[in-house]
């Protein structure tokens, strides 16, 4: 396990790098305009000044050994065009918590209605029940995403007479975006437990279980659903963070001040700086997740070993 663990944490550390060199080049190729907030004000000769002072007029490999010498210790660098002047770390510290708070409610909420509606549907695999799921399912994975956001605003305010615009306060505010966030996963959750517990409940030592006169309710709880949850614990932390990512849209729509709006902000007013430090940290905590999601599964099964030859993903 801990031989596994090192070689993810080093191919994760050469993943990290290589999506950060191709991103930092790539807006090394975007127009300079990026990198000032008064850009139409300057003269050519103060842009030339100001070029040189922010080091941009130095060979690309000699920026990128700069920008990693920063990273390493903790600067992420100050916004150009956002806020001008003021240090990345201290805008992300007002705008994370935000981002990881309704990412967590919407997570919890995702378990809390996925995985019952699943364990439904796989008992009552073939009636009303089960049909309804799946109707339900089919819905959430065929209707774009945006469609139905935009139904649960409408209806959400008008019928349930919902607040509107989000604030940190009221926490009736945060009801539309959670349920909005939690939806995909609560189909993904029912649909793939579905899956694992009919796959479970096919097996050898459940029909055994069944010969010996065990309790149906019994083997659905302590076997079929135990063993059904195992495969699915991996992804958790991975749609925790897909979660948070895909708070883009839905950050913007209720007027959240969180990670997903400020990506969406920054890349209008072509923050380039800003940019930069959200696709780094948007790329780590995508890799945490899969390890932590490896990790998850091999705690819960003690006879899963990435040790082994094809153990690992």
């Amino acid at each position: 396990m801990a031989s596994y663990l090192i070689k993810r944490v080093l191919r994760s550390f050469i993943t990290l790098f290589l999506v950060c060199t191709i991103v930092f080049c790539l807006l090394r190729m975007m127009p300079i305009e990026g990198y000032f907030n008064n850009f139409d004000k300057m003269t050519p000769e103060q842009v030339e000044r100001q070029l040189e002072i922010k080091g941009l007029k130095d060979p690309l490999p000699t920026q990128l050994l700069r920008f990693y010498n920063e990273l390493l210790h903790g600067d992420l660098g100050n916004s150009s065009r956002y806020r001008p002047g003021i240090a990345i770390t201290s805008i992300l510290k007002e705008r994370i918590p935000i981002s990881m708070l309704l990412g967590t409610a919407a997570l919890a909420v995702a378990l809390l209605l996925g995985l019952p509606l699943g364990r439904l549907m796989a008992r009552c695999k073939g009636r009303f029940p089960d049909h309804l799921g799946t109707v339900f399912i089919v819905l959430i994975n065929a209707v774009p995403a945006v469609v139905y956001y935009l139904f649960i605003q409408m209806y959400g305010t008008s019928i349930a007479g919902l607040p509107l615009l989000f604030s940190r306060d009221n926490l009736v505010t945060y009801v539309l975006p959670v349920f909005s966030l939690a939806l995909g996963n609560i189909a993904y959750y029912a649909m793939w437990l579905r899956r694992y517990m009919i796959d479970e409940s096919n097996k050898d030592y459940v029909k055994l279980a069944t010969a010996k006169g065990v309790n149906s309710k019994e083997i659905m709880s302590k076997q079929i659903f135990r063993n059904a949850f195992v495969p699915l614990i991996q992804y958790i932390p991975t749609s925790f963070i897909l979660t948070i990512v895909g708070s883009i849209y839905v950050e913007s729509l209720y007027s959240i001040p969180g990670m997903g709006g400020l990506l969406v902000k920054c890349i209008q007013s072509q923050d380039n700086t800003l940019v930069q430090a959200l696709v780094l940290i948007y790329s780590a905590l995508s890799i945490v997740g899969l390890i932590v999601g490896d990790v998850l599964m091999t705690l819960i099964d003690p006879r899963i070993s990435f040790a082994k030859k094809g153990g690992a993903r």
